[in-house]
């Protein structure tokens, strides 16, 4: 039940979200996976380096797994983190149906993290209803390609009302994971409740550090400390500029995600000092750090080329260029999105080529290295495309450090799969290449990734 409405939605062993996997780094694992919904599809272990045959990216790494079919993998995992599975074939509609779920990868060290009284593993998302329960897709091809599909019922694992009890003191541990379709969410707790940014994709930042908001973009995973140091009701919030383009006004939106419920009880083990302490951690920069002022090795321009749109709508993406960070969009023009699909609009990963018009590009292209390559990638969210949106961008099998935005290095690194590129913006990345084989590079939101936004590469094994 969402909002009030019975729903169908799909799950994993009759969960949805489906089950937490939790397990020891470098532990591995046997998944048997039966396909018992309407269409074939594929199991994607997101951010995990796992062996290049279960990548899970059907045409690539494997077939479908037809309905009525059980397909197994072996999963290692080879970092600590946080992490999460879900399909790869038609996920515009799986994913949107409630097919995901987390993974925590635990490091063997036992003071990895600072002690929590708490851990609690939030899967963020949302789902587009109306009285008749979820609105229908596009089968063949995703519709709303243009902007993705936002829903408009927020969610916390599967709910609408996330509501959470702690004890007065007591220090909660946040595992977040944005599994959206295309909504990245500006997070924040209100009434002055400390967040520590302690974690990211793969492991630990350099250094934690103190944050008055998360932003996190589809795909990306962070994790966080809070401390409840007051009794009383603290809601979990998603602050937003949203744009009304027909007035040309700015309106800021704060929706409630969920409520945390601090009772006056006392906490059963006092962990403040450990809270207040900001810890570092040596994550192996060195040589990502060393080679950092190195030219670039190779580039990528996001763009867009459309087709068969009816004219008012080509009109309205010429003028549609209001962009206001951390996150812009809101679906504040959805006939527009609607109208668009897989069919007319190509999102473009281009290499770029300064005397031809973007539109008039293609997506192929295929990329090769060699394993222990270390190799500089530059993004470039071009402003001056039709319809200019933020990407969240997902490098399969591999790990990667941000070293720059903007021209402003980076002051605190982590290992990451994904990151959120905005409108207009420059971002550098240092991947290592270290998992053979051939892997994808896509933007996370699949209506995106449905309509030709992504690419291969490949990585040969060394001494082969």
């Amino acid at each position: 039940e969402i909002g009030g409405r019975m729903v169908k939605v799909y799950g994993f062993n009759g969960q949805s979200p489906g089950p937490t996997i939790r397990v020891p780094q470098h532990s591995t694992i046997i998944v048997e996976f039966t396909n018992a919904i309407d269409f074939p599809t594929t199991l994607r272990w997101h951010g995990v380096r796992v062996g290049n045959q279960f990548d899970g990216v059907p045409g690539q790494t494997q077939s479908p797994v037809r309905v009525g079919d059980t397909y197994t993998a072996e999963v290692y995992f080879p970092d600590a983190g946080a992490f999460w599975y879900h399909p790869h074939q038609r996920g515009h509609i799986a994913q949107e149906l409630g097919l995901y779920g987390a993974i925590i990868v635990d490091s063997p060290d036992p003071q990895y993290y600072s002690s929590a009284n708490l851990e609690e593993t939030l899967m963020l998302d949302d789902v587009l209803v109306d009285d008749l329960g979820i609105l229908p897709f596009g089968f063949e091809a995703p519709a709303q390609a243009l902007m993705g599909r936002f829903g408009n019922v927020l969610l916390i694992n599967g709910q609408p009302d996330y509501r959470r009890s702690v004890n007065k003191g007591d220090v909660v541990r946040l595992f977040l994971t944005d599994a959206s379709n295309t909504r990245p969410f500006n997070l924040r707790i209100e009434g002055g409740v400390r967040m520590k940014l302690v974690g990211g994709d793969l492991g630990k930042f350099e250094r934690e550090e103190w944050v008055a908001s998360i932003v996190i973009a589809p795909g990306q995973r962070y994790i966080v400390d809070v401390m409840f140091e007051e009794e009383g009701e603290f809601p979990l919030t998603n602050r937003i500029t949203a744009v009304d383009h027909f007035l040309g006004e700015f309106e800021y939106q704060v929706d409630t995600l969920g409520i945390f419920d601090v009772s006056s009880r006392p906490t059963d083990y006092e962990y403040s000092a450990e809270f207040a302490t900001l810890r570092t951690y040596d994550g192996g920069f060195d040589e990502v750090r060393a080679q950092a002022g190195r030219p670039v090795d190779e580039e990528l321009v996001l763009s867009l080329r459309i087709g068969a749109l009816p004219l008012p709508v080509i009109r309205m993406l010429e003028i549609d260029t209001l962009y206001y960070p951390p996150v812009e969009f809101n679906d504040a023009m959805p006939m527009m999105n609607w109208l668009s699909t897989g069919m007319n609009v190509l999102w473009l990963m281009h290499e770029p080529a300064p005397d031809v018009d973007p539109r008039d590009l293609g997506p192929a292209i295929g990329w090769r290295f060699r394993q222990g390559d270390l190799v500089k990638i530059r993004l470039f969210n071009d402003p001056g495309s039709w319809h200019p949106m933020s990407h969240p961008l997902h490098l399969h099998g591999q790990r990667f450090v941000v070293l720059e935005q903007d021209g402003v290095p980076s002051s605190n690194l982590v290992w990451r799969d994904t990151v959120f590129v905005p409108v207009g913006s420059t971002v550098d990345l240092m991947v290592e290449m270290s998992n053979p084989g051939s892997w994808m590079f896509n933007c996370q939101i699949p209506e995106h990734l449905g309509a030709g936004m992504s690419m291969s590469f490949s990585v040969q094994a060394s001494g082969a």
